[in-house]
């Protein structure tokens, strides 16, 4: 397929640039399996929802990764972290002028510099002189998307961070739980549907362009994710009941048919542990796990509208995202979002 497939026209006023007044105040866009829309609230989500139904929710927590310093010529660098590989390295994208040489250091504060190990394609690896999370919160700035245009300020601090959020590593937010507060999970619960939890860090990579004409050319950015055992328990639970898979977000999506994929049981049954996947998932995937998506409305031409036009069906994404142009839907990190169930003529192994 190509790359054109997967562009439309979005007016700049329809780029959220900032959340809704209250968490769960957005906009939800109901697609069914037979691509039949219907416009709802956030709010609503719970009567989309059955008992024994299984939300999987991804607890990364979004650090302070970008960086602003100085090369040991006086000329500035932006540093954007995209990985941790360790407590004292990460790898980061580099922007300045001349990008700075092996060895060389940059200086982030009076006191703190970091040194240039090597380039890794794109990334370039760094050594921190104190444990790289500690410097990121004394001196990182959150790293909002870059079609968001304020500087982050500190309700942006909470706002681009899930309630849940627990384990730091993210340079993006995992945006569809961002709509989730407690009070609508207490409101889950009641109703009997559970959840359970995975852990993708996100990297920068998510917002990067599709650079190639056929999207088969495209290599994707890898990321770390966890998938524990009593995450799989639940899964293999929810199926035994009747109940559908959830995933809240593309990337709990991502991690869960990563670890599929990743499994010697190709029958869609999980094993718990850690890796990193640079899945590609576009229209013709078969999905092992998940049976509904929750997301927010994604880039043109962009990785994650081919995720979503695999899930639910390239005409029906095409209908769905017309629709919420017209009808003024908040699009991107911001915005308004999505519950999207399997396209029928979609079906997971048996």
């Amino acid at each position: 397929m190509q790359i054109a497939d997967f562009d439309f026209d979005l007016p700049d006023e329809l780029i959220a640039q900032f959340p809704s007044t209250v968490r769960g105040g957005s906009r939800l866009l109901h697609v069914d399996a037979h691509g039949t829309l219907a416009d709802r609230w956030f709010s609503d989500l719970p009567t989309l929802l059955r008992p024994h139904d299984l939300l999987v929710m991804n607890d990364t927590r979004v650090i302070k990764a970008r960086l602003f310093g100085t090369k040991d010529s006086g000329g500035k660098v932006e540093l954007l972290v995209e990985r941790l590989l360790g407590e004292f390295e990460a790898l980061a994208f580099i922007r300045a002028s001349h990008a700075p040489k092996p060895g060389s250091q940059i200086r982030l504060a009076d006191d703190v510099s970091v040194e240039v190990l090597a380039r890794q394609d794109d990334l370039t690896r760094l050594r921190f002189p104190h444990p790289v999370l500690q410097v990121l919160d004394q001196l990182g700035q959150l790293p909002l998307p870059p079609y968001i245009a304020h500087t982050p300020t500190a309700d942006d601090e909470a706002r681009y961070q899930t309630v849940y959020a627990n384990e730091p590593g993210a340079v993006a937010a995992p945006t569809a739980g961002l709509h989730f507060d407690d009070a609508m999970l207490d409101a889950l619960r009641e109703r009997g549907v559970r959840t359970a939890r995975v852990t993708l860090h996100v990297g920068a990579g998510t917002f990067q362009p599709v650079r190639v004409d056929n999207i088969a050319d495209h290599t994707m950015h890898r990321e770390r994710y966890t998938i524990p055992q009593a995450t799989v328990d639940a899964i293999r639970e929810t199926r035994a009941r009747g109940g559908r898979v959830v995933a809240v977000g593309t990337t709990s999506l991502r991690a869960l048919e990563a670890a599929a994929q990743a499994s010697s049981d190709r029958a869609g049954k999980l094993v718990a542990g850690s890796n990193e996947t640079d899945i590609f998932i576009t229209p013709g995937y078969r999905f092992n796990v998940v049976d509904a998506l929750i997301t927010n409305f994604h880039l043109p031409k962009s990785t994650l509208l081919m995720l979503v036009s695999a899930f639910s069906g390239i005409d029906t994404i095409r209908a769905a995202y017309a629709h919420a142009i017209q009808a003024r839907y908040r699009f991107f990190s911001y915005g308004d979002a999505m519950f999207l169930e399997k396209s029928s003529l979609e079906r997971s192994p048996q």
